[in-house]
């Protein structure tokens, strides 16, 4: 597969965030969407942790997590999701958080993913000693593992005070209608769900269903687990690119997906300070246009 780092290369991406600070300088801010269930408003642009904060103490491992971070909250950035089924994830986040000092500014997302509320408190618990944090912004069922026991006790710690929303988590087409129906049923204050070019299957039911209900919504593998670089390797942006402030596929892949208006966030992980950069700029600028969404999905269907 090729590599992103090589797709980026040689590009105007990394030029254009080294003009980020004069932008920030000028206060343009980046494009927050509001939580319908509170009217609380998140940055379009979140961060993923699943694989790229799963390493070890080392410095050379976490030096370049503290620099992505760093340009994360420089850039606007609040709202980062993590899953104590993420290796070593969620101990990595609260220790680079405690170190910084910016856990008051993160909007901090994780998830349940046990069998039974034992279990599952158990789980939670842990997840807060992890993290070194006494609250979760967002507590999600991942995955609909046991959702109407887990999906409960994540309602009964909102009512401790010891989580603020409450959500439900899938990462594959084939389980859109079930997640459907547990939205219907139960309106989470969130939905997060893959959504992409090359899968746009969540636009047919679930992202109307969630606009319809007033549930956020956080997408998931808008780089399908970065597939979408290898198919774009020698392939120009669009001509009508610049139009809308892209300079890489990365920025097109997530300003798609951010492109309709159900969605809340897009949360790609990264452990590249480089990468994060290039993410970062699909929440400055125009938005694309249904016609520009709709040659995207024909390019990739």
């Amino acid at each position: 597969m090729i590599s992103r780092r090589h797709l980026l290369a040689g590009t105007a991406a990394t030029a254009t965030w080294a003009a980020m600070p004069d932008v920030l300088r000028a206060g343009e801010p980046m494009r927050q969407r509001k939580i319908p269930s509170s009217g609380e408003a998140v940055p379009v642009i979140g961060l993923g942790t699943s694989g790229s904060f799963e390493v070890g103490s080392d410095a050379a491992e976490r030096d370049p997590l503290r620099e992505v971070l760093k340009r994360f909250f420089a850039a606007g950035g609040r709202l980062i999701d993590t899953a104590p089924s993420y290796g070593s994830a969620e101990l990595v986040l609260g220790e680079l958080l405690r170190v910084s000092r910016q856990r008051a500014q993160c909007f901090l997302a994780s998830k349940l993913s046990s069998v039974g509320k034992a279990a599952g408190r158990a789980q939670f618990e842990a997840s807060l000693a992890r993290l070194q944090t006494d609250r979760i912004d967002l507590l999600q069922v991942h995955n609909l593992r046991d959702w109407r026991t887990q999906l409960a006790l994540a309602r009964e710690l909102r009512s401790e005070g010891k989580v603020r929303y409450t959500g439900v988590t899938h990462y594959l087409d084939s389980a859109h209608e079930e997640i459907a129906a547990v939205i219907a049923s139960e309106k989470p204050d969130f939905l997060q769900i893959n959504y992409s070019v090359a899968s746009p299957g969540a636009e047919k039911r679930l992202l109307p269903l969630a606009q319809d209900l007033g549930v956020a919504v956080l997408v998931n593998r808008a780089f399908e687990d970065g597939a979408l670089f290898a198919r774009v390797q020698g392939r120009a942006l669009p001509d009508w690119s610049g139009d809308v402030a892209v300079t890489s596929w990365a920025q097109m892949f997530l300003k798609f997906a951010l492109g309709h208006p159900a969605v809340t966030a897009v949360i790609p992980a990264t452990s590249r300070p480089e990468r994060q950069s290039d993410n970062l700029h699909a929440g400055f600028g125009p938005e694309l246009d249904a016609t520009q969404r709709s040659e995207l999905i024909a390019m990739f269907g």
